[in-house]
């Protein structure tokens, strides 16, 4: 098992989580609170906020909630282990099942933070989303009252917006439901599984539902330091267009093992590149041939191993607050090209 080092776990916990005002003021932590007080309203209960350590077990992350063995999301290509037995939390569902341990009563749970995956990169997508679990305990709910809490999010939300509920299994629900809005998928919901308790659990992507609160189309906007982009996520209006710099496109040819997939390769662009990692909108496979499907010279060009394949990938950079020059860029590209394609 690959193990995070006492680097990347330091570099990981101190991204700033948005969703906590302790942090400093953000617009996410406005929708947070209309979000708790409209589930509030409809369920008549009090929020019960909860915030944990970003390191979890992994028993708690995984195992008692009911993902098998076998689990995709297991795998270390896409979760951060600190040890087999503990890792940075992938969801904030992580932190449910202790609070469900110690609740007796009927309860609405709020569990909002910032969680650790290794994810691709594009305009909806960062390694190190955030996210709210809300968990109605309550005996005798059903599916209508799924739906109805549904909504009631999203019009707290977006307003005006419609929640579309499409079937989805989930390790720790029952009628499992995922929840779009505009076509974007902003959560995920369903009967809490009985063994865990009596109730509806609910997961929510908050950063999805602030881009569409305020019409905002790059992830990386949430966190800039712009102080003409700053300035309006202290509030929930509108999102008024800065002046962007151009894109600048960079295709690389690498030599990658034939497991390797977007996500993994999002992750390696992150880490070689570290502080300068905000600069990358996108990292897209164009193309990806098996090494024993290529010329015999080719193999030898890419210096191509048994096991191999050849990915051909467009890094798409733009840096959101200064102009990105030629020379930067392909320094960034040389940065990437040695960490994925490495020495050969």
């Amino acid at each position: 098992m690959k193990l995070m080092t006492a680097d990347q776990v330091r570099a990981a916990l101190s991204v700033r989580d948005l969703t906590d005002p302790n942090q400093g003021p953000h617009a996410m932590q406005l929708l947070l609170d209309e979000i708790e007080q409209a589930v509030s309203r409809w369920a008549g209960l009090p929020v019960r906020r909860h915030r944990g350590s970003p390191v979890v077990p992994t028993a708690d992350n995984y195992d008692r909630l009911g993902y098998p063995a076998d689990a995709v999301a297991r795998d270390e290509r896409y979760s951060r282990y600190l040890r087999p037995d503990l890792m940075l939390r992938a969801h904030t569902t992580a932190m449910i099942p202790p609070l469900l341990r110690e609740t007796t009563t009927e309860t609405l749970l709020s569990v909002p933070g910032m969680c650790y995956r290794r994810d691709a990169i594009d305009r909806q997508h960062v390694g190190q989303p955030h996210q709210l679990d809300l968990w109605l305990v309550r005996k005798g709910l059903a599916d209508k009252d799924l739906h109805d809490m549904a909504q009631a999010v999203v019009h707290a939300a977006i307003p005006g917006a419609h929640a579309e509920l499409t079937p989805s299994d989930h390790p720790y629900t029952v009628r499992g439901k995922e929840i779009r809005v505009d076509g974007m998928e902003v959560g995920e919901c369903g009967l809490a599984r009985p063994d865990l308790c009596h109730g509806l659990a609910m997961g929510l992507g908050l950063d999805r539902l602030l881009m569409l609160r305020k019409g905002i189309d790059d992830i990386r906007l949430l966190r800039s330091a712009e102080p003409r982009i700053a300035r309006q996520l202290l509030d929930l209006t509108k999102y008024r267009t800065v002046s962007l710099q151009p894109p600048i496109r960079r295709d690389l040819s690498v030599a990658v093992g034939d497991n390797v997939d977007a996500e993994q390769l999002g992750e390696a662009v992150r880490e070689a590149l570290g502080p300068d990692a905000h600069v990358v909108e996108e990292v897209t496979v164009l193309s990806e041939t098996p090494g024993e499907l290529l010329p015999p010279v080719a193999r030898d060009r890419l210096g191509l191993r048994a096991g191999e394949k050849n990915v051909l990938l467009r890094i798409v950079l733009r840096d959101l607050e200064r102009t990105l020059t030629d020379a930067r860029a392909n320094a960034l590209r040389d940065t990437v090209y040695q960490a994925v394609h490495g020495d050969r």
